[in-house]
């Protein structure tokens, strides 16, 4: 379970493809973390041949943003950019200041570089008018404006202190089925909203949330409008998007409508009640096959004390059928999740909150070994076709591979992925995010698995991390490997070593690290979801 949901996290999928069978396999892309304020600047005042203005002139094409279609701002004149917040897929988020009023809020820099196509473009506009139309209804995170320069979109939006939503829960300690009814209350008045307004989320998550601030009684916020849509009324949506774990059986089938939100919204209460989501598999294809087989497991432990209302309104929420799925509308005044509804107070079993915990976080250090072995460890034998690829995409010489270039070498390698998966392909294998992939990540990415864990490979990965050779990774030593690769806050820290220190004493030892860099993908859930 320590593998799953993680802060890149889960695995995402789009694929632009219409046939109604799912593929058999996806890549696997970073979460979306676009955040979706904009900004409205009046008019510049048009003049006719008899007005008494001079006319201004247009300024250069190469002075106009290339989202924003008008002329480049300048954010530094507008906001001091503070401290860093996070990274991720989509950029860097900063703390900002409004030097006009003082007040604070965050700001998204995204490098232009990640807008190479039309629909690049076309997605961030779209996403910025939903956030625009949705703005000011509660639960929805508000934006202060966007601003483009030569370098990057800045998407200035509402500041959200309180860290993500599974974080709170985690860091309470306790929570009853009543906090649990709260929380869902929101992420269905997410929906609910959305639905009204015509707008379908499509990848609601966990992640998605963050909490406004660190008061126990915060409410949430959802941030991420990247994949929603404006919904056409009729239409029958054929796209796969959304996230593995949370995906409704009709997406994978190809032919959804806006129900699908409400699926997932009943995924994350599911979650929240039990520490597992409902559907699970060691892979995404794995997971794609229990979402369609459907087994509902209400039975299991923690099921037994859960109340028979939560239960009754998570059926509901997931009913395989779409047409016979509750609405938002009708959720929000299911008895118990109304406020004062019949949610109880008495406090969830803590073994369900170690496993939320682990389902939580995936481990980043597993994915840092990997890059650790593929860049410093393989002997050049084991390797030599691998490089030879790379060369060959690198057409121009760089030492990194683009999107473009990747896309090419695909093509002639005789691959028929679609646009769409060959960026997933390349979010996935770009690890530290900036856009290209690197000689060490190409090598990661595309390495056979059974040679990156080698023993002497691991031994060798191993004391990458214990720097001072006392046969323990500790904290400090650990932070400072994963800073390196911009992995360092204290939280991916907390859960590393909670993931990976069986013997709970704040330090990982060998045994430990192998373990953990040989137990599959998704093992981990399977052993925490038994335990009880």
């Amino acid at each position: 379970m320590g593998n799953c949901l993680k802060k890149s996290r889960d695995i995402p999928i789009s694929s632009g493809s219409s046939d109604d069978t799912p593929p058999p396999q996806q890549y696997p892309k970073s979460t979306q973390e676009r955040f979706s304020p904009t900004t409205s600047k009046k008019a510049p005042l048009s003049s006719s041949s008899s007005s008494s203005f001079p006319t201004k002139p247009a300024p250069p094409v190469d002075e106009v943003g290339k989202v924003l279609k008008r002329p480049y701002d300048d954010i530094n004149s507008l906001y001091v950019l503070e401290k860093e917040l996070g990274r991720g897929q989509f950029g860097v988020t900063y703390l900002c200041t409004e030097r006009a009023t003082g007040r604070k809020y965050a700001c998204k820099s995204i490098s232009s570089r990640k807008f190479v196509t039309s629909k690049d473009i076309e997605d961030v506009k779209r996403e910025i008018l939903i956030l625009q139309h949705l703005t000011g209804q509660p639960n929805i995170v508000e934006f202060k404006g966007a601003y483009e320069d030569k370098k990057n979109l800045h998407l200035v939006m509402e500041l959200c202190t309180g860290g993500e939503l599974f974080d709170r829960i985690i860091n309470r300690g306790t929570y009853s089925e009543r906090e649990a009814a709260s929380i869902g209350r929101q992420i269905v008045n997410v929906v609910h909203v959305c639905h009204f307004m015509g707008v379908m989320h499509r990848d609601l998550k966990p992640e998605n949330f963050l909490m406004v601030s660190k008061d126990d009684h915060s409410p949430i916020k959802a941030i991420d409008f990247g994949l929603s849509v404006f919904i056409e009324e009729g239409k029958l949506y054929k796209e796969l998007v959304g996230s593995a774990y949370y995906v409704a059986p009709e997406v994978l089938k190809r032919k959804y409508g806006k129900e699908i939100d409400v699926w997932s919204a009943g995924v994350i209460l599911y979650i929240l009640l039990s520490g597992v989501p409902p559907f699970w598999g060691e892979t995404e294809k794995t997971i794609f096959e229990a979402i369609l087989e459907g087994k509902l497991d209400l039975q299991s432990s923690p099921w037994p004390s859960i109340s028979a209302g939560a239960k009754d309104l998570i059926k509901q929420m997931l009913d395989r059928n779409p047409t016979k799925r509750i609405t938002a509308a009708d959720a929000l005044g299911h008895p118990w999740l109304k406020e004062d509804g019949d949610a109880s107070d008495r406090p969830i079993s803590s073994a369900v909150l170690i496993r939320m915990k682990q389902f939580r976080a995936m481990n980043k250090m597993k994915k840092l070994a990997l890059k650790v072995i593929a860049e410093n460890l393989l002997e050049e034998e084991e390797i030599k076709g691998l490089k030879q690829m790379f060369n060959n995409m690198d057409t121009d010489k760089s030492g990194t591979i683009t999107l473009e270039e990747l896309k090419i070498g695909l093509t002639r390698l005789g691959s028929k992925l679609t646009e769409t998966e060959i960026k997933q392909l390349m979010d996935a294998a770009d690890v530290d995010k900036n856009g290209t992939i690197d000689y060490s990540e190409f090598i990661t990415a595309t390495m056979h698995r059974h040679k990156l864990e080698r023993e002497e490979h691991l031994y060798k990965a191993f004391k990458y991390f214990d720097q001072d050779d006392s046969g323990f990774i500790t904290r400090e030593e650990l932070r400072k490997a994963m800073t390196q690769y911009g992995m360092g806050d204290e939280a991916t820290i907390d859960e590393v070593i909670e993931d990976v220190d069986t013997d709970k004493d704040g330090r990982i030892n060998y045994d430990e690290f192998v373990a953990m860099m040989r137990k599959p993908e998704g093992e981990q859930q399977i052993l925490v979801g038994n335990r009880d």
